[in-house]
C-alpha cells in the first residue's frame, strides 16, 4: 500500500498535464469545432424566448411531471407534435471562461485524487512503471469518460459528442497514468 501523503506531486502533475492537454485539444485543434449545430432561425427563436425570461437551469419539453400524465393523450399529443427537446439555459452575458477553467482542473485533480488513492491500495512503492499506469489510467479512464455515455442513453446527446468526449478522456487517462508511472514512489 502506498500512502496518498506520497503521491501529491503526480496527483498534481497528472492534472496540469490534462488541463494543458484539453486546453489544446479545445483551444488550437478543430476536434470540437463542430460539435454544436446552429438552430434554423436562430434569431428567431431567440427573439421568442427573449420575453419569456426563462431562468437559468436544465429544461424538458414538453415535461410530464408524473408516470400518469406520461400517460395521458394529451402528452402523448405534444410529444407527437413536438418540438421534443432538452436545453439547458445560461446566465445572460459573456461566458466566464476563468470559473470553467478552475472548475476544469478542480475536477482534474479530484480524478487524480481518486486514481492515487486506488492506485495506491492496489501497488506497493517501488511497483514497476507498467502495472502503475495499467491501474492509474483505468481510474483515469473511469473518471474522465465512463459517466458521459448516459447523457447519450438517457437525455438524447448525440453519440459523436460522447465519442469524441471519451477519446478525450482515454489521452487524459493515459497521460495521468503516464505521470503516475513515472512519479511513482520507488
Amino acid at each position: 500500500m502506498t500512502p496518498l501523503t506520497e503521491l501529491w506531486l503526480p496527483i498534481l502533475l497528472s492534472a496540469v498535464a490534462v488541463f494543458l492537454a484539453s486546453s489544446v485539444i479545445h483551444m488550437m485543434l478543430p476536434w470540437h469545432r463542430d460539435d454544436f449545430r446552429r438552430l434554423p432561425n436562430e434569431d428567431q427563436i431567440l427573439d421568442a424566448l427573449r420575453p419569456l425570461a426563462v431562468p437559468p437551469g436544465d429544461y424538458m419539453m414538453p415535461m410530464a411531471g408524473s408516470p400518469e400524465v406520461m400517460k395521458s393523450p394529451e402528452f402523448k399529443t405534444k410529444m407527437e407534435r413536438g418540438p421534443v427537446l432538452m436545453m439547458t439555459v445560461r446566465p445572460n452575458g459573456p461566458w466566464s471562461m476563468g470559473k470553467n477553467l478552475a472548475m476544469w482542473f478542480g475536477y482534474s485533480i479530484v480524478v487524480s485524487v481518486f486514481a492515487a488513492y486506488l492506485t495506491g491500495r492496489a501497488v506497493i512503492p517501488g511497483t514497476e512503471y507498467l502495472t502503475v499506469f495499467r491501474f492509474a489510467g483505468t481510474v483515469a479512464f473511469a473518471g474522465y469518460s465512463l459517466a458521459i455515455w448516459q447523457m447519450s442513453i438517457w437525455y438524447s446527446r448525440a453519440w459523436s459528442l460522447t465519442l469524441k468526449a471519451t477519446i478525450d478522456g482515454l489521452l487524459y487517462a493515459l497521460l495521468t497514468a503516464g505521470v503516475f508511472g513515472w512519479l511513482w514512489p520507488k
